[in-house]
């Protein structure tokens, strides 16, 4: 059941991107940006939807969906460049500057970042003003220099620096990684102008569960399956959960969160259950 509802979300949010593209009248930079946004999990889709629907609010979540697959996909289009981690491949397919140029890639990455402010903040969300200020600006926050971008930031750091330790990289990775994951989760009470606690905490817990995954992916994923390169962050002598906890020791620290992500669900009782499912789904995904 998870795994069709997160195909449905990622497909909604992918829909509602092409429909905001279709002014566009540069073909090559119309493309570009849907091929980014093409393939993928869709699990930051899914998690606003997810949250919407514990919250009543599903039929007004779906351009903070989009908003979120939007800002993801220019982080991994920037990500991919050769100036970062200089990468062919992504979701099983030739990155955007492999498959277009350099500069296509970035100015791809610059429109879909706007786009997704576009989007969470269009009236024809339905959403009430208060609330897509409170959704514009929080994602200004999960992305930027105190989320996001700064993990990216600390990321290239540490490869010419001294190794990190445990409390760095949890830090690193719960800007690279955590914090739009945090926001899709909180998407829906913020929609609602509900409690964002429970899944804040939740979102917490799976984005840091989510990168100890990736990192383990690294190490022993097949690239064909993952879509994307394997094996580098080992190569470069970066420091990782599994470098500094072994894969064994990684492994138990992605179920201990993972059980602290289903406890944050408790108020929202049964009706959270897929939200569990998606929890444990993304310590057991092979891509």
């Amino acid at each position: 059941m998870f795994a069709n509802q997160l195909a449905l979300d990622a497909t909604t949010a992918q829909r509602l991107i092409g429909l905001a593209l279709t002014p566009v009248p540069d073909v090559a930079l119309h493309a570009a940006m849907l091929h980014a946004v093409q393939g993928g999990k869709g699990l930051r889709a899914f998690l606003v939807l997810e949250g919407a629907r514990l919250h009543d609010v599903a039929d007004r979540a779906g351009h903070a969906a989009a908003a979120i697959e939007a800002i993801h996909a220019y982080s991994l289009v920037h990500d991919d460049l050769p100036a970062m981690d200089d990468d062919d491949l992504r979701r099983g397919q030739p990155t955007v500057h492999r498959q277009w140029d350099e500069a296509t890639a970035i100015l791809a990455g610059d429109a879909l970042q706007s786009l997704a402010f576009e989007l969470v903040c269009a009236p024809a969300s339905g959403v009430v003003d208060a609330a897509r200020v409170d959704l514009a600006l929080t994602l200004a926050q999960a992305a930027g220099a105190s989320g996001m971008v700064l993990g990216q930031a600390l990321d290239i750091a540490a490869e010419t620096g001294p190794a990190l330790t445990l409390d760095q990289i949890t830090r690193l990775q719960a800007g690279k990684t955590g914090a739009l994951i945090t926001w899709a989760a909180c998407a829906g009470p913020r929609i609602a102008q509900a409690d964002v606690a429970p899944l804040r905490a939740y979102g917490d817990a799976l984005g840091l569960a989510f990168q100890i995954a990736d990192d383990i992916l690294d190490e022993t994923g097949d690239a064909d399956a993952v879509g994307k390169a394997v094996g580098k962050d080992r190569s470069a002598g970066k420091a990782t959960f599994v470098s500094l906890l072994g894969l064994d020791g990684a492994k138990r620290r992605a179920a201990d969160l993972v059980e602290l992500a289903c406890d944050a669900l408790v108020p929202y009782g049964d009706r959270a259950a897929t939200l569990k499912d998606a929890a444990r789904f993304v310590i057991a995904r092979d891509k």
